[in-house]
This record gives structure tokens, sequence and C-alpha cells, in this order.
């Protein structure tokens, strides 16, 4: 596999195999999880390689979890190959569908982080969800580690992307 496409955004990962006929257990990061079935084909990293859901079905114990029937995987052992794979789909696809105020997560990377007076204190390095809603990651200025903060309207007030910048009601190393 070569190197990863700057134009690509991951929008699953294959975690598991499910049964012996060569169904997976798919991951969806979409706002919506079971939009990942409406992207077709779901591309490699390096997008050299596509991938074709045949079926989707939800896996009853979690809301961003699916088994998955993948084109020409039909066995347990073809399924095993493949998980860990993450899934991408193009940039520009995803972007097509947006709203006017709406914009894309993995947007928000490296935007530098400020306080309402201006005051730069670090960069988001992650937009994560751990099952409580999303919270972004932010690398402090100054400091080895990283500071979540929820991802709201309350603690970001503002996003700017055009100007790579957001705004925080408050600094997270102060609490620290």
């Amino acid at each position: 596999m070569g190197p990863p496409r700057a134009d690509l955004i991951r929008v699953g990962e294959l975690v598991g195999v499910h049964g012996v006929r060569g169904e997976l257990r798919l991951r969806s990061y979409a706002s919506e999880p079971s939009d990942i079935g409406r992207y077709a084909p779901l591309l490699s990293p390096d997008g050299l390689r596509g991938f074709e859901l045949v079926s989707l079905r939800p896996l009853a114990s979690s809301h961003d979890m699916f088994i998955a029937r993948i084109a020409g995987i039909d066995s347990r052992v073809a399924a095993e190959a493949l998980i860990g794979t993450a899934l991408h789909v193009a940039r520009e696809d995803l972007a097509a569908d947006l709203e006017e105020e709406e914009f894309l997560y993995a947007d928000l990377i490296d935007c530098r982080v400020e306080l309402a007076d201006g005051k730069v204190i670090g960069k988001i390095v992650a937009v994560q969800n751990f099952g409580a809603g999303d919270l972004i990651e932010i690398a402090l200025d100054g400091v080895r580690r990283t500071e979540f903060l929820p991802f709201a309207q309350d603690f970001v007030p503002v996003v700017d992307l055009a100007g790579r910048r957001v705004v925080v009601a408050s600094d997270p190393s102060a609490s620290a």
C-alpha cells in the first residue's frame, strides 16, 4: 500500500469479522453513522483499492457499528485479512453534501486555538468521540500534553476555517 492521500477523508474502519462467510464488523465515523452505506466505493488510505458494500446492517448493541458484506469477500480468511483497514471517501464527495455553515471535522485539524482575547493556547490535533459527544483535542503550546474540550457552542463559540482558528470560552490548561 502506498502513502495516504490528503484528498481522502476517513469515514470508517473494518474492525473484526462476523461469522464464517466473510462478513465484517464496520465502525462508521460518519456524523450519521448509517450514511457510510451511501458512499461508493469506500477506498483504502492510498486510494488504490476500492471496497463496494453489498449489504450493511446495524449491530444492535452499538449506534456506529455495522455488519458489512463487501464484494469479493466470501470467507472468514479473506475477511480477517481486512481487519484494521481504514475506509476513506474522496473529500469532494463529502464536501458536496455540506450546507453553507457546515464543515468537515478533518478541516479543524491544525487550526490554532485562541481565547476570546486573542491569546493562542495551542492547536487542534484531533476530533474525538468516546460515546458522550464530540471533543476537540488540543495540543497546548509549551507543554507536552493535550487537553480535551467538548465541541459545543458553549465551549467553542467561534469556528473560523478561513482564518484557520477556533476560539474557546476558557483555557483548558488552567484547570490542569
